[in-house]
């Protein structure tokens, strides 16, 4: 075989092969349903199973505010775009905490600009935006401890607290403080 053939031969395989590898990469956790689980070292008895396996999956379409809640669980949804410069480096953040929050909180992302209907029952005025809610269901009311400026929004009816928001970006460093001060145990 000439060199030409050859070299002809070794790039089809290559291509090949990367097509098959970002197949994979793409697939492979399809259709697969969310792990819930501690660390080996905490104990199985903190675990929360999800009723709904889309309830603990971190994109989401829609938000059944109600249905979460009834986790008992912290909440965090994020609301963003998968095209937003600061959203897209939240991004690896919000995997990360969903991943290893499965049971002790509730870590979810809606693309505003795929979803936006989503966001109509929130005070979203800029993306991203965290919405922070407790494990009792009422919005999150940070401590003094907590270095991070949230905006706080009210029923005008009854002026009772109604959500607790971030605006902006939120590091991992910053969002386990906020989980801790919820105290979600890491």
């Amino acid at each position: 075989m000439d060199k030409k053939k050859l070299l002809k031969v070794i790039i089809t395989i290559c291509l090949v092969l990367i097509v098959a590898g970002i197949w994979m990469f793409k697939n492979v956790n399809k259709g697969s349903d969310p792990i819930v689980a501690l660390p080996e070292n905490k104990g199985a008895e903190n675990l929360v199973t999800p009723k709904n396996e889309e309830d603990f999956v971190l994109e989401a379409t829609s938000i059944d505010l109600d249905a979460l809640k009834e986790y008992k669980l912290p909440i965090i949804i994020d609301f963003g775009a998968d095209s937003c410069i600061p959203c897209k480096e939240m991004a690896p953040v919000l995997k990360t905490l969903n991943a290893e929050m499965q049971g002790k909180a509730i870590i979810k992302f809606v693309d505003v600009w795929k979803n936006g209907e989503v966001a109509k029952d929130f005070p979203i005025q800029v993306i991203p935006t965290q919405v922070i809610i407790k494990a009792d269901g009422k919005p999150y009311v940070p401590s003094d401890d907590i270095q991070i400026k949230f905006d706080m929004y009210s029923h005008k009816d009854t002026g009772e607290h109604a959500f607790t928001v971030h605006q902006g970006g939120l590091t991992e460093e910053q969002m386990r403080a906020i989980l801790a001060d919820m105290e979600v145990d890491e």
